[in-house]
């Protein structure tokens, strides 16, 4: 399962790696602007055009719209090697009753795999025993499937084809800032100036420090200086949300946009 918009640099790969799968299912955002839909096409008959509602809402669509018993949701800038998609077969064919798996994601961040600060083994709950799961549409980003039974843990990582460059990051950060914020606001968590100074302060020794970004040299020192920088940006929204100014990120609510092509072929990552 595949949600994409605006994504025709990066679906052809995302879905030539999912060729070994039972049934490829696409929804794609009605507002997508490219050749997203088309591509989807090339790959399977299985694609569902859909106004965006929410990451946690497409998501939930996606689990409507699945006909299998297991459903592997993967992002178009991920790519499933082979040795994962071995387990992911021995996985759902096994008799144990799980609800669900995690699976680690090893995130290539500026061409380079980031072990540190967070990023490793990053694991995400992404192959759902259909009926037994959904997601929380209240939960605009970062969604995590609530499940009916409990979970395993699979030990091959999804490739995830991350940043490219530093000005992409900052712009993917700032749309989840402003998200962060109305989620944190939602919740009824009230900021104040001081927060400015010491949330980032806190994510800055967490990635760097506590998460040993530090062992990943220069990289690690850069990556956990813009998580803080991105904590920051949450805070200042979530201060503006507070006291009714208008969000200060112009485009911080579109969930789509083009992103670079990826370097990576399929298989190449080591």
């Amino acid at each position: 399962m595949v949600l994409a918009r605006d994504e025709q640099d990066h679906l052809d790969g995302c879905l030539a790696s999912l060729a070994w799968a039972d049934r490829i299912e696409v929804v794609v955002d009605a507002a997508t602007r490219d050749r997203t839909t088309e591509i989807a096409r090339r790959h399977t008959e299985h694609v569902t055009v859909l106004p965006f509602g929410g990451f946690s809402h497409q998501r939930n669509a996606g689990l409507r719209l699945a006909e299998t018993d297991w459903v592997l949701f993967v992002d178009a800038d991920e790519r499933v090697l082979p040795a994962l998609a071995g387990e992911v077969r021995r996985a759902t064919g096994a008799s144990a009753d799980l609800a669900g798996y995690w699976i680690p994601r090893r995130n290539l961040i500026l061409g380079r795999w980031i072990r540190h600060a967070g990023w490793w083994p990053d694991r995400q709950l992404r192959l759902l025993r259909r009926g037994r799961a959904h997601y929380d549409e209240s939960r605009t980003v970062h969604e995590v499937a609530k499940l009916t039974g409990p979970s395993g843990v699979l030990t091959e990582p999804l490739l995830h084809l991350n940043y490219e460059t530093l000005e992409e990051f900052r712009a993917k950060q700032a749309r989840y800032a402003l998200l962060e914020a109305n989620i944190l606001r939602d919740r009824g968590v009230r900021a104040r100036p001081r927060n400015l100074m010491l949330q980032p302060a806190r994510e800055f020794w967490r990635r760097y420090l506590e998460l040993e970004g530090y062992r990943q040299a220069t990289l690690g020192l850069i990556l956990s200086a813009e998580m803080a920088r991105a904590t920051f940006v949450t805070y200042r929204e979530l201060l503006a949300l507070q006291r009714g100014k208008p969000s200060t990120l112009e485009t911080a609510a579109d969930p789509g946009g083009q992103r670079p092509k990826r370097w990576m072929p399929v298989g190449e990552a080591k």
